[in-house]
């Protein structure tokens, strides 16, 4: 009896280790990445894409991995630096599909880089959700390309994001008509200014002050002296995480007290409210949340512990929405094939940490568009679509002295 008990116990031992052998044996999901880890654009990368890679990767993998079909599979990522080059973008994503033969792909980071990687990744057929950039022509873009999905919508939307609400402190009685505009001479910037310029005009506002500067120009105290010397009451700034910041900088140092001061990409960083700390509160911003979500926080909490790195109050959720949807998209076809996969995300509604997302003709039309600092939290004050949390702008508040 003792030796059939033990045959037994034997026996079930082997099966368990067989069948947990064949669940580790299961051949990973391989992803590719090329995105900045050195270079201008490296600052926003390290801050919103790759911790959220990070952490959406172990995740995953700690659940059991990815289910395709009636398998889980680990995710393996195949990583490269594209040095904020789109010409090193491109070598990169040609060689994830040809040499390393990954299954899926995740966009760059930065607009001009999803513009100069588009048609290559579109020839593979793998599919594009851009997180992280936006451009005007998005409707003739995707005709072209019906492989790339963009989270942030046109750049439309977020240009009349910022114009509506110095509308409405101007209408208020709460800001002048005199604004300064500047940007950064690359895609993005190029894009914002394209939609920017135009909606200020037909809403009546003055530009006193117009300057663009290069990719990775830290120069910037000759654009806020002339800003000062317009005599400029609004300050919009289409720029990229190091001009953000070294905007803010001047601005500060240089005491240009305007009541509506705006920065793009950067502004929405945990490390810009760090860096400025009571001097941030009423600074305007590119984006936004709804930082009372408890979706948001639980995310943003699970962000720090896994990361070690504080989510932005922005692109951060969105950049980990595209992945969520990549692997919920995965588990509804069942398979890798990037044809259904493509149709999957056209067609379907997602569940994410920035709310249910459906594409509208590869375009998500519900974003924040403009969001404000307040005692180190950004609250979003205006959106396009049907997002809920938005509060009232206020005006911002002399620099503090330093």
């Amino acid at each position: 009896m003792l030796r059939r008990s033990f045959n037994v116990l034997m026996l079930s031992a082997a099966l368990v280790v067989g069948m947990f052998g064949a669940a580790l044996a299961q051949d990973p999901v391989r992803i590719g990445v090329s995105a900045s880890k050195t270079g201008p654009l490296a600052g926003g990368a390290s801050g919103v894409l790759w911790p959220n890679i990070k952490l959406w990767v172990e995740k995953v993998n700690k659940a059991g991995g990815l289910k395709v079909g009636d398998q889980m599979r680990p995710i393996e990522i195949v990583e490269y630096d594209d040095k904020s080059s789109p010409e090193e973008a491109v070598k990169n994503i040609q060689r994830l599909a040809t040499q390393d033969q990954v299954d899926l792909i995740i966009p760059p980071y930065s607009t001009g880089l999803n513009l100069a990687t588009a048609p290559l990744i579109a020839k593979y057929g793998y599919p594009q959700i851009v997180s992280t950039g936006n451009a005007n022509d998005l409707d003739q873009f995707v005709k072209r390309w019906p492989n790339t999905f963009w989270l942030l919508g046109p750049a439309q939307g977020i240009a009349d994001g910022i114009v509506g609400t110095l509308k409405d402190l101007r209408d208020a009685g709460k800001i002048g008509n005199r604004v300064a505009v500047v940007n950064v001479s690359d895609a993005f910037g190029l894009e914002m200014i394209k939609t920017g310029k135009p909606a200020l005009k037909q809403a009546g506002f003055d530009i006193v002050y117009e300057s663009s500067y290069p990719l990775g120009n830290q120069d910037v105290a000759p654009v806020i002296a002339s800003a000062k010397a317009a005599n400029a009451d609004a300050f919009v700034a289409y720029s990229y995480p190091p001009d953000s910041f070294a905007l803010t900088e001047q601005a500060q140092l240089q005491k240009f007290d305007v009541k509506a001061f705006f920065v793009s990409v950067g502004g929405n960083l945990d490390a810009y409210g760090k860096r400025f700390g009571a001097a941030a509160n009423g600074v305007l911003i590119m984006g936004g949340v709804n930082a009372s979500d408890p979706v948001f926080q639980a995310y943003r909490k699970e962000h720090l512990e896994v990361t070690g790195q504080e989510a932005d109050w922005w692109a951060s959720p969105v950049a980990y929405a595209s992945l969520e949807i990549l692997q919920q998209a995965v588990e509804h076809v069942g398979s890798l094939d990037k044809e259904a996969l493509n149709k999957e995300i056209q067609s379907g509604t997602f569940k994410t940490v920035i709310g249910e997302v459906h594409f509208d003709n590869n375009i998500n039309n519900n974003n924040w568009t403009v969001g404000q600092w307040s005692d180190g939290v950004v609250h979003g004050v205006r959106a396009t679509g049907n997002l809920q949390g938005a509060q009232q702008p206020v005006i911002k508040p002399a620099w503090p002295s330093n």
